[in-house]
C-alpha cells in the first residue's frame, strides 16, 4: 500500500472516530497493526484536523462565548469550560510525567472497548430516569476533566464517552447539553496535547525527514471528514440515543478478542 493511501485512509477514520464515543485511538492503534506505522508527528497532525473541524462547527458558539462576557450566564458557563480543562491539563501531565505509553497489542483496547460500551448502555439509562437537565454544574465540570484523563490513560475507552456520560450522571442528564460542553472542552484541550506533543518532537530533534505529501493528505482528510461526523452527531442525539455505538464497541471489542487473541 502507498504511503498517501495509507494516509488518507488515517486521516479518515481519525475525523470518523475522534469525536464519536468510539475511541479514536484504539481505532488507530488497531489500524496500524494492518497500515504502516505513522510516526507520532503524523498522528499530531491528523488529530489537528480534527481540532480544526470541530472549531469550525462550533464558531458561532465560541465567538459568543468570546464577546460574552458580560452576560453572567455565558460567564459562568466560560470559567466551567476553563475548569474542566485546567483539571485535565494538571492530571495529564502528571500522567505524562511519570511515563505512561500507549500499549502496542490491540488486547486491553479490546477490553476497554466492550467495557465502555456496557457502561454506556447503563449510564445512559440511569441519566434518562432524572429528565431533561440542561445545566452544567460545577461538578460536572472537574469530573468532565478526570474523565478526558482517564480516557487518554486507557486507549478504547474514548474521550468523548468517558466526558459525554460522566457528566449525563453527575447532573447534565441532556445528551445535546452533555455533548456540546465535552466537545467544547476538547478544543482548547487537544490543541494543547497536541501543542506539547510537538514541542517534545521539535526538542528532540524528530521533526525531520517528513513527508509533507502524506501529511498533508491526512491533515485534509481528518478535517473535512471530522466536520461532517460532528454536523451529524449534534443532530442526531436531539432524537436518537448512544446505543448503536455502545453496541458497535462491544462487537468490535469481541471480534478483536476473538480473532486477535494474542493482541498481536
Amino acid at each position: 500500500m502507498s504511503e498517501l493511501l495509507a494516509a488518507l485512509l488515517l486521516g479518515i477514520l481519525e475525523g470518523l472516530t475522534e469525536f464519536l464515543p468510539i475511541s479514536s485511538t484504539g481505532h488507530l492503534l488497531i489500524a496500524q497493526h494492518w497500515l504502516p506505522r505513522q510516526t507520532d508527528f503524523f498522528n499530531i497532525i491528523i488529530q489537528a484536523g480534527a481540532i480544526i473541524a470541530v472549531t469550525l462547527v462550533f464558531r458561532q458558539r465560541l465567538w459568543a462565548l468570546a464577546t460574552g462576557w458580560n452576560d453572567p450566564v455565558q460567564r459562568d458557563y466560560l470559567f466551567k469550560l476553563g475548569t474542566a480543562f485546567l483539571v485535565t491539563a494538571v492530571v495529564g501531565l502528571i500522567v505524562r510525567k511519570l511515563g505512561w505509553e500507549l500499549p502496542e497489542t490491540v488486547t486491553p483496547v479490546a477490553w476497554a472497548l466492550i467495557i465502555g460500551g456496557c457502561w454506556m448502555i447503563v449510564a445512559e439509562r440511569i441519566a434518562e430516569r432524572r429528565g431533561e437537565i440542561a445545566t452544567v454544574s460545577w461538578k460536572v465540570a472537574v469530573l468532565v476533566g478526570l474523565a478526558q484523563v482517564v480516557a487518554g490513560v486507557f486507549p478504547g475507552t474514548s474521550r468523548s464517552a468517558a466526558a459525554i456520560f460522566v457528566a449525563m450522571l453527575a447532573g447534565t442528564s441532556r445528551r445535546a447539553s452533555a455533548t456540546e460542553f465535552v466537545f467544547l472542552v476538547g478544543i482548547p484541550t487537544m490543541f494543547a496535547a497536541s501543542g506539547y506533543t510537538f514541542l517534545e518532537l521539535a526538542k528532540d530533534g524528530q521533526l525531520g525527514q517528513v513527508d509533507w505529501a502524506a501529511v498533508a493528505v491526512a491533515f485534509l482528510a481528518s478535517a473535512v471528514t471530522g466536520f461532517i461526523v460532528v454536523r451529524w452527531l449534534l443532530g442526531f442525539i436531539k432524537s436518537h440515543r448512544y446505543t448503536g455505538f455502545a453496541v458497535y464497541r462491544i462487537v468490535l471489542g469481541a471480534a478483536l478478542l476473538l480473532f486477535l487473541p494474542s493482541g498481536a
